[in-house]
């Protein structure tokens, strides 16, 4: 995954360009987000400072919002609508692409998939993650 300054989000299909676009209907990981805070945690635990957020293979990198809280719930970013539908669970390929001991770390904060509500365009900003209406 490369960093990018913006994504397209499609209702229903996921990020453009994306390996998860229209990978099956009502595909509960259209989108993931991870959580800024978390990752810095992990660069800090594992004492690794040279590998970027990308190579742990999630869409949107958020900042001051729980993640975990979201699961369930309707959010806004930048007036793109999502639903959030459960935790981006790490796996054993997060060892190898950040460093061994990250798929533990990460047990339980590995960041959130969701669906997409309604599409558009978010753009690299501070735009923390805003809940709406509860779903669940």
């Amino acid at each position: 995954m490369t960093e990018q300054s913006e994504i397209r989000c499609l209702a229903g299909r996921g990020v453009e360009g994306d390996r998860f676009l229209d990978f099956k209907p009502d595909y509960k990981g259209q989108i993931t987000f991870f959580s800024e805070e978390v990752y810095l945690s992990l660069c800090e635990a594992l004492g690794v400072w040279d590998k970027s957020p990308a190579v742990l293979r999630r869409n949107v990198l958020t900042s001051g919002a729980d993640l975990n809280e979201l699961i369930g719930c309707e959010f806004e970013i930048q007036g793109v609508l999502f639903s959030g539908a459960g935790e981006a669970s790490p796996c054993y390929w997060m060892d190898q692409a950040f460093h061994p001991g990250a798929e533990t770390f990460l047990k339980g904060r590995g960041g959130l998939r969701a669906r997409i509500v309604n599409g558009g365009v978010l753009r690299a900003e501070s735009a923390a993650a805003t809940p709406g209406a509860i779903s669940g």
